[in-house]
């Protein structure tokens, strides 16, 4: 039997500088815990998995609400494995993470990597509702198989609106049934991990950083907005979560100098 779970949370100011949940709903196999936060003024949540999810066939959501002011980090405990269930025929499973940002708000979302089973069939959208003066960090990142074995079939989209304008509009499919050549040297060229980081910030209205390389597999591009998307692909999760934090650190890094400067 398949699943349906929503979970659900809202961060808000609590007045003493720091965040408040007042909403924070688990469901089925999404089971959301607040956890002690390393940054000042920070709630953060952790996404703890109750049980073996998404199978095929499987629907689970999570709806954020970030509102005006509010700072909130949301992880995870372990990485998310797509895996085919009794039945590798049946229906794909679908992931939705719907995220809103208000003003002033900040959201670091920073999940642990999907891992895509063999046999698995996920459909995997995050859709993200930012406002003029909301801030976001946002990590995706796919291993397309486990240890020694083919991946599944994954879809990805990520969408941004900031103000009500789009951001960013991404589409990424691997694996069975996913347009030809995305094994080939012109996408993954071999590798078993691709990620994305977005940070998207009204400091790079002032101050927009420039297209450029990050190593030999990895690239930084400046969006038509104030945010920049961080892509890349690696041979496993180890190295890719490597290039990630590494442009991660380098990034707020720049920031904070911008800001202080």
């Amino acid at each position: 039997m398949s699943v349906r779970a929503t979970a659900r949370l809202r961060a808000e100011p609590d007045g003493r500088d720091g965040t408040a949940l007042p909403v924070l709903e688990s469901d089925g196999p999404l089971a959301l815990r607040r956890t002690r936060s390393p940054l000042a003024a920070y709630a953060r949540v952790t996404l703890v998995g109750a049980m073996s999810a998404p199978l095929n066939g499987d629907r689970l959501a999570i709806e954020a609400d970030i509102a005006d002011g509010a700072r909130l980090t949301v992880d995870s405990a372990a990485a998310t494995v797509a895996l085919p269930g009794a039945r590798a025929d049946g229906e794909p499973s679908t992931y939705t993470v719907d995220l809103g940002v208000g003003e002033g708000a900040v959201l670091h979302w920073l999940p642990e990597q999907l891992v895509s089973a063999r046999g698995s069939d996920l459909r995997m959208t995050t859709r993200v509702q930012l406002a003029p003066t909301g801030r976001l960090l946002l990590r995706e990142e796919q291993i397309l198989g486990r240890h020694g074995e083919p991946t599944g079939a994954l879809t990805t989209r990520l969408t941004v609106h900031r103000a009500g304008r789009p951001l960013l509009d991404q589409q990424l499919a691997y694996g069975p049934g996913a347009p030809g050549g995305w094994d080939g040297p012109a996408v993954l060229g071999g590798h078993r991990a691709a990620g994305q980081l977005l940070l998207a910030d009204p400091a790079f209205e002032e101050a927009p950083l420039p297209a450029r390389l990050l190593g030999s597999t990895a690239a930084l591009t400046p969006l038509a907005g104030p945010a920049v998307l961080v892509t890349a692909v690696a041979a496993d999760a180890r190295l890719l979560r490597g290039i990630l934090d590494d442009a991660m650190r380098e990034l707020l890094d720049g920031l904070k100098t911008e800001q202080t400067g």
